[in-house]
């Protein structure tokens, strides 16, 4: 892969500036990752087509800024919920090959193209999986990642009998979120004590696109 082209050098400046250590075969791999999302995304519907910012921007980047605020382990297992077109799954698998991870969403067609895309890209420690979160009984995860647009209420629901005590979820999510974080601690409270706190890390600061965005973590404790 041509080590000068605009995405990787992108891409190798904006992880590097948050301390992001990746080995040039990441970069490789991460780079032909938004490639393949590209050539699926013109066939079914992953992302949006009429992007603002580069893909290797908006969407490889911003997946690997939750490694900031989590540190992902060797052996950890970790689910993707609502996963679409690999997000934040894919990219982080590429970035920390010692932990595995599971991508789930409900609708078929884009777990076929994860799957096609993980094969391509020869990850080990990735799977995709057709399913709906409910038929996920008897799976225990250490971490669970969403950057889907359902409310934190829902994903706090979903990920509530998934996750193992001492784990956490982590979402991606933008906009005004304070209506979201209290209805997601009011429902805490009237189940089994989780959520009961939520941190919140902004990455406005980090680029320009990701006016308004921020990392939500909601510890299972």
């Amino acid at each position: 892969m041509d080590q000068n082209s605009e995405p990787r050098q992108l891409l190798q400046s904006l992880c590097s500036a948050e301390g992001i250590e990746l080995q040039p075969a990441q970069l490789d791999q991460l780079v032909r990752y938004a490639d393949l999302l590209g050539e699926w995304n013109r066939k079914i519907n992953l992302i949006s087509r009429k992007e603002d910012a580069p893909v290797i921007l908006k969407h490889v980047f911003h997946s690997l800024l939750l490694s900031i605020h989590h540190p992902f382990s060797e052996g950890e297992k970790v689910l993707d919920l609502g996963t679409g077109g690999g997000l934040p799954g894919i990219p982080l698998a590429i970035a920390f090959p010692g932990t595995q991870f599971l991508l789930v969403d409900a609708t078929g067609k884009k777990i076929t193209a994860c799957k096609a895309m993980i094969e391509a890209l020869g990850l080990k420690n990735a799977t995709a999986l057709h399913s709906r979160v409910e038929e996920l009984r008897g799976l225990l995860f250490d971490t669970v990642l969403s950057r889907q647009v359902a409310p934190l209420a829902d994903l706090c629901r979903y990920a509530r009998p998934l996750l193992k005590k001492g784990g956490l979820l982590a979402c991606l999510k933008g906009g005004n979120l304070k209506k979201e974080i209290r209805e997601a601690l009011k429902d805490g409270e009237e189940t089994d004590g989780f959520p009961s706190k939520v941190e919140l890390h902004p990455i406005e600061d980090i680029s320009p696109f990701f006016s308004e965005k921020q990392i939500v973590i909601v510890p299972r404790e």
